[in-house]
């Protein structure tokens, strides 16, 4: 441990990490986990509780991974502040974070890949073709780090969620993988770091993401053809003020296919992604 935040110890290699996870162990107690990039928001911090629930011991990591970021996109202005996070951490009873630095997450000569197909197809990977390599990556190593019992990602990121589970299935790691319900402002909007990018007008454009989502999936619910279903959408966020939709797809549930028929015949999830200025906000509601 090089450093502690109130009442909460801080983690910065591997080393440090895994002599806090192995004590733990020897004492009998049980771990859980919770990845985030920082800029923690109420949304992160219901995880962190949800964790809490569910272990003994509590994990989260603070690390923006550099990996799942396309040259133009916005890791050179994305939130860091470590300290404050910290501090919310503390509070919602995590018991030990760990922020690692890029050089011991990804040492001189890192030149492993993950690719995981199935739920990663389609959706995000037609606009972010770099994205799910990149999560696979580093989710597998910090999975393989902590070595929990259990670790808690959220439903707003449904497709990562999907990817994340099949790729803990496939490769054998045994820590248990939870999504936890999406939460949202007063409006219905998804928290997310991002929205701090939003102006007041770009935030009433934002907020109407989730009602054209959940009319849509009252639509889809009803088993009306999906590409109508999905077409009213796009357009509705368009008169909505949106710029520009990246998609608008209701998929299976448990897999993110398509429905072969065109229309919902099983648990179904709406997904979107969409642009309000220079921010791109994705969210998804269940049908």
């Amino acid at each position: 441990m090089s450093e502690n935040s109130p009442s909460m110890p801080i983690a910065r290699s591997v080393d440090a990490l895994r002599t806090a996870v192995r004590d733990w162990r020897r004492q009998g107690f049980t771990v859980s986990f919770v990845p985030t990039m920082g800029a923690l928001h109420e949304g992160h911090l219901t995880l962190v509780r949800e964790a809490g629930q569910r272990a003994d011991k509590v994990v989260a990591s603070v690390f923006v991974n550099p990996t799942q970021f396309a040259a133009h996109e916005d890791l050179g202005t994305y939130p860091r502040r470590e300290a404050e996070d910290a501090a919310l951490l503390a509070g919602a009873g995590c018991d030990l974070l760990f922020a690692p630095t890029v050089g011991e997450m990804y040492p001189d000569g890192f030149v492993t890949s993950v690719a995981v197909g199935g739920p990663s197809q389609g959706l995000e990977t037609d606009f972010r073709p770099h994205f799910f390599g990149g999560v696979a990556v580093v989710v597998a190593k910090l999975l393989n780090q902590v070595q929990a019992d259990v670790a808690v990602f959220g439903e707003k990121d449904y497709q990562q969620l999907m990817v994340v589970r099949r790729m803990a299935r496939d490769l054998d790691i045994p820590t248990a993988i939870v999504g936890a319900p999406t939460m949202r402002d007063g409006h219905g909007l998804a928290l997310s770091s991002r929205n701090a990018y939003l102006s007041e007008p770009e935030l009433d454009v934002a907020r109407c993401l989730n009602g054209v989502l959940a009319e849509a999936a009252i639509k889809a619910a009803d088993r009306r053809p999906l590409a109508a279903v999905e077409r009213d959408a796009y357009s509705d966020l368009l008169k909505a003020g949106f710029e520009r939709v990246d998609y608008v797809a209701v998929r299976q549930a448990d897999n993110l296919a398509p429905f072969p028929n065109g229309v919902v015949e099983a648990p179904a999830r709406i997904l979107a992604a969409a642009w309000v200025g220079k921010t791109r906000l994705i969210d998804n509601l269940a049908v």
